[in-house]
C-alpha cells in the first residue's frame, strides 16, 4: 500500500509543470489533494484528470492575507494537512544590472515570502496534529547562481536557509522538511519567466527543452519523499554540477561560465 493513500496533500502551482505532474502521480497513489493556483479553469482541468478526490482552492502567492482563511477551508474540509508542497513561483531571464529593483522585489515576494507565508499558515495545524511534511521546491539555482537568474537564484537560496532552520525547530513536533532541487525540467517555466520589463519572455530555454519530463521529475520527488530525504534532487546529468561546485569550486566556475545562459 502506498504511504500516500488517503493522505491530505496541498499542492501550489498545480496547473502546470511539476505541480501538475505531482497532482496526477499522487492521485494515482490514493492521496486526497488540494489543488491551488490562480486560474480556476485550469484547476478544474487538472482535477478532471485526477483519479481521486481533489479540492480546488484558487491561490495567488502575492495575496498572503488570504492564506489563513484558505488554510481553514482545507482543515474544515479534510480535518488535517499531511503534506504541503510549495511548488508555485516565477522565474527570471534578465541581467542583474538591467533588472529594476521592483522586479527583484516581485520575484522575492512570490517565490520567498509567498512560499513561507503559506507554510506559516499551515504550521499550527501540523504542530497540533504532531505530524506533517513540508516540501519546498527550490531549484538548481538554489545551489548556485547562473546567468540571467540573479533574483530567481536569490529567492531559491533564501528558501533553503529558511527551511533548513525550520526543519531543526520543528523536529520536536514530528514535522519533516524535504527540500527539492529540480534541475532542467521540460516545463514552461522559462516561457513564463520575467524579463527586465516584468513581462513573460515567451521563449523556451534550450536547457529546459532538453530536460527530463515533468512526469519523470514528479516520480523522482515522490521516491525521495518515500525515503524521507532531507534533500531531493530531480533531473539528469546537470545535477552533477552540485557535487562539482562543492568539491572543486574553481573548476566549477571555469565550467559554468562557458555554459549557455539559455
Amino acid at each position: 500500500m502506498s504511504q500516500f493513500k488517503n493522505k491530505i496533500i496541498w499542492i501550489t502551482g498545480a496547473t502546470s509543470g511539476i505541480g501538475e505532474a505531482l497532482a496526477y502521480a499522487l492521485s494515482e497513489k490514493g492521496a486526497k489533494l488540494i489543488l491551488s493556483a490562480r486560474r480556476i479553469d485550469e484547476l478544474e482541468r487538472v482535477k478532471s484528470n485526477c483519479n481521486g478526490e481533489a479540492l480546488i482552492l484558487a491561490l495567488d502567492l502575492s495575496k498572503m492575507e488570504e492564506f489563513e482563511s484558505l488554510t481553514q477551508n482545507v482543515i474544515s474540509h479534510y480535518g488535517r494537512i499531511d503534506y504541503l508542497i510549495n511548488n508555485g513561483g516565477i522565474s527570471q531571464r534578465s541581467g542583474a544590472f538591467e533588472t529594476p529593483l521592483e522586479i527583484d522585489r516581485r520575484i522575492m515576494e512570490v517565490n520567498y515570502f509567498g512560499n513561507i507565508a503559506l507554510t506559516k499558515a499551515v504550521l499550527p495545524q501540523m504542530q497540533q496534529q504532531k505530524s506533517g511534511t513540508i516540501v519546498p521546491i527550490s531549484s538548481l539555482s538554489g545551489k548556485f547562481g547562473f546567468f540571467l537568474r540573479s533574483a530567481y537564484a536569490a529567492s531559491k537560496f533564501a528558501l533553503v536557509g529558511f527551511y533548513e532552520s525550520l526543519r531543526l525547530e520543528e523536529e520536536k513536533n514530528n514535522i519533516k522538511v524535504s527540500i527539492v532541487f529540480p534541475g532542467f525540467i521540460k516545463t514552461d517555466i522559462s516561457k513564463n519567466a520575467l524579463s527586465k520589463d516584468g513581462k513573460s519572455t515567451g521563449e523556451m530555454d534550450n536547457n529546459q527543452n532538453q530536460g527530463v519530463t515533468a512526469k519523470k521529475c514528479a516520480q523522482q520527488i515522490i521516491k525521495g519523499l518515500e525515503k524521507s530525504k532531507l534533500e531531493i534532487k530531480a533531473g539528469a546529468g546537470e545535477l552533477k554540477a552540485i557535487t562539482l561546485k562543492r568539491l572543486f569550486p574553481k573548476l566549477f566556475h571555469k565550467v559554468i561560465r562557458k555554459k549557455s545562459a539559455k
